[in-house]
């Protein structure tokens, strides 16, 4: 089973851009983290980022089986769900929320620092209402938090709160 991280503009300068919001922990740290939380729970983490918004939904819709695979591009295959840090495309990309409202793949949104203590502009998220879930204003640990979710989700099949029998 793989699931996608899937990351967006700028989130290549974690560690460097802004520690005191972002942390200093960089980004390939960050993946290695996630990738052995993953295969500790059998699962193949894929990682992905770019600045391009075009990139980014050719990657989601590769990932949803809603575009073919194309060698030597993420993902590598079709995948069993997606977490996904827009970055600033959160706020303004319909492009991107129209390709996540059209995949039947669940795709988690997470945020690094809080935006509704942030900017306006940023109290916005385009994203979160097609998005399964958002994770926002837990740091780096939101990545985590949503790696959890869809593996509990759409891996494990599990369902919270548990369903009574």
């Amino acid at each position: 089973m793989r699931i996608l991280l899937l990351n967006g503009p700028n989130l290549n300068l974690l560690g460097r851009r802004e520690p005191e919001v972002y942390g200093k922990t960089t980004l390939a740290e960050l993946e290695a983290a996630l990738a052995r939380m993953a295969a500790d729970e059998g699962v193949d983490l894929e990682c992905f980022q770019s600045n391009v918004e075009g990139e980014l939904i050719d990657a989601l819709q590769r990932a949803g089986g809603a575009k073919p695979l194309v060698k030597d591009a993420a993902p590598a295959s079709e995948c069993a769900a997606c977490v996904f840090n827009p970055g600033g495309y959160t706020h303004t990309s319909v492009a991107l929320r129209d390709a996540i409202g059209g995949l039947e793949m669940p795709v988690y949104e997470v945020h690094i620092s809080n935006v509704m203590k942030r900017e306006d502009f940023r109290h916005r998220s385009m994203i979160g209402p097609v998005a399964a879930g958002s994770v926002v204003g837990f740091g780096l640990a939101g990545y985590a938090l949503a790696l959890r979710a869809a593996i509990d989700a759409c891996v494990k099949g599990l369902a919270f709160p548990p369903e009574e029998e």
